[in-house]
């Protein structure tokens, strides 16, 4: 409510914004460090199967499909909790939602610290991928509710680089809890990180003043301008940089799915690394997807303010990072260990990763401010829909073939052709300023 006394066009307001805004701009910048830290919690949760699955088949008696239902269960409930959270998160304020949804997932994980079999295992991984299911979401609606639309770009690609920066910890350090103590052990320094994490959340987290669509307009007559203050859901999943988007974010959701639940399994059993080699090896596709991230969001600010379109910087940018990644997707997966096949699987992970945050920024420009929580939950639903079939088919893939090697380069393969055709048509349908001033003609 600080926000609209200072922007009352009175004289003594005046004098006060000068103070005031370095003072919410440093808030803004401290609930970004703190969604990066939510971030990489999320992804260590997901991460730690993968890096405890050789332990986790011997000691439950798993087979190749079996591990591969359990890493896709973790998807089987994330598209209800992304709309439930998408629903929510209108009508509870982020403090509470935000805290009480890492509370829950570190109350799932902390079964697995006894001895568990594998239906637990199936059950403690479904609910936490219902309670996981409206992160992206409402970590990108608080993201944005504290910076005006042309300023979203970098701060929403710093929070999408704890994505990257979560398996560069967390990884390493896993790894040793697993190999040191036990693959329980792990799942309990996990659930206290997410309770200490909700405490510290519930504390000093919330959403900022754009929340309510009423910050500091854009100096660079950005789309969300024009914008009316609600526009249907079916007017709005119509325009072709929704539809474009969820098809981008799909074909992202495969690769970082096939990554998060078999990378460290293709690294051993596919290529014949020790596990010692690989917790270094896996971190190294995260670290240069943080990195991506960051240097495309900077990248893609910089081309908004020399005045090219929102098209170019936050759909034609992405998709084209998309594209590329398929290709070198396609190309690691007929190379044996060594040099050349890491770097190219890094640079897969790399780029795609780094389009996340800029296409969803994307989105911010063609959705009213007050919706953005359920339609960012409702996208989030959908292209969740990714990290469902893709495990699946790569454990599917790996358990019917006449060797591991054979199967992970059957499915990283059929990956890379998914991305660069997604790709390829998303470059071609997300247009924010033109689906704005269509939504916008017809208020």
């Amino acid at each position: 409510m600080s926000i609209e006394h200072q922007e009352t066009p009175a004289p003594a307001g005046a004098l006060e914004r000068p103070a005031a805004e370095p003072a919410a701009s440093r808030k803004a910048w401290l609930i970004v460090g703190l969604l990066v830290c939510l971030v990489l919690a999320n992804v260590a949760d997901k991460i730690v199967v993968g890096l405890a699955g050789i332990d986790i088949k011997k000691d439950l008696g798993l087979d190749d499909a079996q591990l591969g239902v359990v890493q896709s269960s973790f998807f089987w409930l994330f598209a209800v909790g992304s709309v439930l959270g998408g629903w929510l998160g209108g009508k509870i304020r982020a403090r509470w939602l935000l805290g009480g949804m890492v509370l829950l997932w570190a109350i799932t994980m902390a079964p697995m610290v006894s001895q568990v079999g594998f239906t637990m295992l199936v059950v403690c991984r479904v609910l936490l991928g219902f309670a996981e299911g409206p992160a992206a979401a409402l970590v990108m609606q608080v993201v944005h509710s504290w910076f005006p639309a042309h300023k979203r770009a970098v701060p929403s690609s710093i929070v999408t680089a704890g994505t990257g920066l979560g398996p560069v910890i967390a990884a390493p350090a896993l790894t040793w809890v697993i190999t040191d103590y036990s693959w329980h052990a792990a799942f309990g320094v996990l659930a206290a990180a997410g309770m200490a994490f909700a405490l510290v959340w519930m504390l000093v987290g919330d959403s900022g003043p754009e929340a309510a669509g009423k910050g500091h307009p854009s100096a660079e007559g950005t789309a969300t301008q024009a914008l009316p203050e609600r526009v249907p859901l079916r007017r709005l999943f119509s325009t072709g940089t929704l539809i474009g988007t969820v098809l981008l974010f799909f074909v992202i959701q495969a690769n970082s799915a096939i990554k998060i639940s078999w990378l460290p399994l293709y690294l051993e059993e596919g290529l014949g690394y020790d596990s010692g080699t690989i917790g270094r090896l896996v971190a190294l596709p995260y670290l240069g997807a943080a990195i991506s991230v960051i240097v495309v969001g900077v990248f893609s600010r910089w081309l908004t303010r020399r005045g090219l379109s929102n098209r170019i910087a936050r759909g034609v940018l992405p998709a084209s990072m998309i594209v590329l990644a398929g290709l070198a997707t396609m190309a690691f997966s007929g190379f044996d260990r060594g040099t050349p096949h890491m770097v190219l699987l890094i640079t897969s992970a790399s780029l795609n990763a780094a389009g996340f945050g800029v296409a969803f920024a994307g989105i911010s420009d063609v959705v009213p401010a007050k919706q953005r929580g359920m339609v960012f939950g409702i996208v989030t639903a959908c292209f969740s829909l990714g990290g469902v079939i893709a495990p699946v088919v790569v454990g599917g893939l790996v358990a019917s073939s006449e060797s591991a090697a054979a199967g992970y380069g059957s499915g990283f393969l059929g990956l890379g052709v998914v991305m660069v055709v997604g790709g390829a048509i998303a470059m071609l349908l997300i247009n924010p300023e033109r689906d704005t001033a269509r939504l916008a003609a017809r208020d």
